[in-house]
């Protein structure tokens, strides 16, 4: 009796939607705690919270977000690739911006309060996420974009630049959990509405991430054949 085969469809645009869906909700979760119940914004306040939630809202919304955006440009990103290699690179760069505010906004904090410096491992990270990341941005812009290398170089260190890429945004993943429980106990959260929007925001950024991580893994879409 002959076999049957079966075709499965397996395609990463359904999970870079579920991706943009998970932008739009921790966005919504971070401007909701910080507005309506951390009184707001500012880089220059008598209300020094206010400029400590620069550094939440440039980190989580400008760096996490933009940065899960810019890798899944190759594959959310209708265009030839040239278009979705500039969009890549405008993205990052875009985060690596809200990066550097991010870290300014929270030394001032920081300064203005009169407390240490870069003595948590969220810090650590933070700092060790941007670093790195600003290295990546400029290894790609000249060896990708800008003169550009060889096209045999440039393959050979493509999975390279696409590991280190994943990796670092993954730390900052982990960066951004650890703010969040240090800034969890730091307020004495218990099990108010606050507390509620605190750790689903941060699920969600987990959840951005695995999602973000697993584009890069699956193609646009092929079928897989099961006999």
């Amino acid at each position: 009796m002959p076999s049957k085969s079966r075709a499965y469809q397996v395609s990463a645009t359904p999970i870079t939607i579920f991706a943009h869906l998970l932008f739009i909700s921790v966005t919504i979760l971070v401007l909701v705690w910080l507005l309506h119940f951390r009184e707001g914004l500012a880089f220059s306040s008598t209300n020094k919270a206010k400029i400590f939630n620069l550094h939440v809202f440039f980190m989580a919304i400008g760096f996490i977000l933009f940065t899960g955006e810019a890798i899944m440009a190759y594959k959310s990103v209708h265009g030839d690739m040239k278009a979705q290699k500039l969009v890549h690179l405008v993205l990052h760069l875009i985060a690596l911006a809200c990066g550097i505010l991010g870290i300014t906004a929270v030394f001032k904090f920081h300064s203005e309060m009169g407390y240490a410096h870069m003595y948590t491992l969220h810090s650590w990270l933070g700092m060790g996420t941007i670093c790195l990341f600003g290295l990546q941005w400029l290894f790609g812009f000249f060896s990708f974009f800008f003169p550009g290398t060889e096209g045999p170089v440039r393959a050979r260190l493509a999975p390279w630049h696409a590991f280190m890429g994943i990796t670092i945004f993954l730390i900052g993943i982990a960066a951004a959990l650890a703010g969040i429980s240090q800034k969890f106990i730091f307020l004495g959260l218990k099990r108010e509405e606050e507390a509620y929007i605190v750790n689903f925001t941060g699920i969600l950024i987990l959840l951005f991430g695995i999602t973000v991580a697993l584009t890069v893994i699956l193609p646009q879409g092929y079928d897989i054949q099961l006999s």
